[in-house]
């Protein structure tokens, strides 16, 4: 409490960094109590970095929710990736790191190095505790990590049962600078719909998918109009190679009908309104290598 007995207010943005597939993304979600990040079991899934906002009682949280970092990046997509990490990190008043509960693994090892050299208070959420089968194990895991990340304040969670969410925020939140809201209260991302609409078709990708399609697939907006009785939004789906965008289609256009019907269904969700999806595959050789397309995406998120 100040001197007048009112609320310190406090804001600043929070990096949240991991190795892929440990849950940020739904995490970030949970937080937000709302979808702004897509997730799926693949790794890799998250390829932007997306702001989410959450507001408590006397503070705004301003989440970074990154792609999950490559250690051998291969492509240039793998290098845009990494960088959105980077970026994410500049300058961040606190960074969060999420570690699976179920055991940590060598590819922690260099975002433990990222989060260790960070300037700013941190924090690790032990996630997926829910998953755990023998919770006495939790114990010794929370002793092992607090030797491995001195000064790190540990936090387990479950971002799918929402435990520990709440004692998690309000220990960040404790840390930030002080000063006023950046976000109306209200929003709870900076990203537009397009780039959520976007980000919706390329989740139902991933999840119909699984291993049948490279990670590298894309998304483009090509039209998206609010009209009278429903929005009306139409994108093309990028492949490499035309295997890929038979895969996609499937047989007689089965698979892309299921892909678009679950995107229509979550966009209807999200803009709480009727929508019209027109999808259609392009194939796009080499679109992962190309500059010119690569600084399109990393400029505007599509």
């Amino acid at each position: 409490m100040s001197g007048s007995d009112t609320p310190v207010k406090r804001c600043g943005h929070v990096a949240v960094v991991g190795r892929p597939n440990v849950g940020k993304s739904t995490l970030v979600n949970r937080i937000i109590g709302q979808k702004i990040s897509i997730t799926s079991r693949k790794p890799q899934t998250t390829r932007y970095q997306v702001l989410g906002i959450a507001n408590t009682a006397n503070a705004q949280l301003i989440f970074a929710d990154t792609p999950g970092w490559q250690p051998r990046p291969r492509t240039q997509l793998d290098k845009l990736m990494n960088r959105q990490i980077d970026a994410a990190l500049a300058e961040m008043a606190a960074v969060l790191m999420v570690v699976d509960a179920r055991g940590w693994k060598p590819e922690d090892d260099p975002i433990a190095e990222q989060l260790l050299s960070a300037q700013c208070p941190r924090f690790l959420a032990l996630n997926k505790i829910d998953q755990l089968k023998d919770k006495e194990a939790l114990l010794p895991l929370l002793a092992e990590l607090a030797a491995r990340l001195p000064e790190v304040e540990i936090v387990p969670v479950s971002a799918l049962k929402g435990s520990g969410i709440t004692q998690l925020v309000n220990a960040i939140a404790a840390t930030l600078p002080e000063g006023e809201p950046l976000y109306p209260i209200d929003q709870v991302t900076n990203r537009s719909e397009r780039f959520l609409a976007a980000e919706l078709v390329r989740e139902q990708l991933m999840r119909q998918l699984g291993d049948e399609l490279p990670y590298a697939a894309n998304v483009v907006i090509t039209k998206f109009e609010d009209r009278p009785e429903r929005t009306h939004i139409e994108c093309e789906i990028w492949v490499e190679k035309p295997g890929q965008k038979a895969i996609v289609i499937g047989k007689g256009g089965a698979r892309l009908k299921e892909i678009g019907t679950a995107a229509r269904l979550a966009l209807e969700r999200m803009l709480d309104r009727p929508v019209f999806l027109h999808t259609q595959v392009r194939q796009q050789d080499g679109w992962t290598e190309d500059a010119r397309v690569l600084s399109k995406i990393e400029r505007d998120g599509q």
